[in-house]
């Protein structure tokens, strides 16, 4: 399922419009990204959390030359699935 697949089965759902669905959808997604960028957990019970995980600096090899390059410390998206849908999927 792609993006334009959940849209349309928002729309079908709810009997919204399919472009009210877009913007249903993209305003979650924005909301979302919007707390991750401020450092926020976002939980969603039953479905699952997005956090923002800390990545250390290492060093690591560029695959091309072999030559091995430092690789800066940062920031990155992580979900982790609650119980409702770990349960739901198998």
């Amino acid at each position: 399922m792609n993006k334009a697949d959940l849209a349309e089965a928002i729309a079908k759902k709810t009997e919204l419009s399919k472009s009210k669905a877009w913007e249903t959808l993209n305003a979650t997604f924005d909301a979302i990204k919007g707390s991750l960028k401020k450092g926020q957990k976002v939980s969603l019970v039953g479905f699952g959390s997005f956090v923002v995980r800390q990545r250390k600096a290492r060093m690591g090899r560029n695959p091309k030359t072999g030559e091995t390059i430092q690789i800066k410390a940062r920031k990155v998206p992580a979900f982790s699935a609650g119980t409702e849908l770990k349960s739901a999927v198998q």
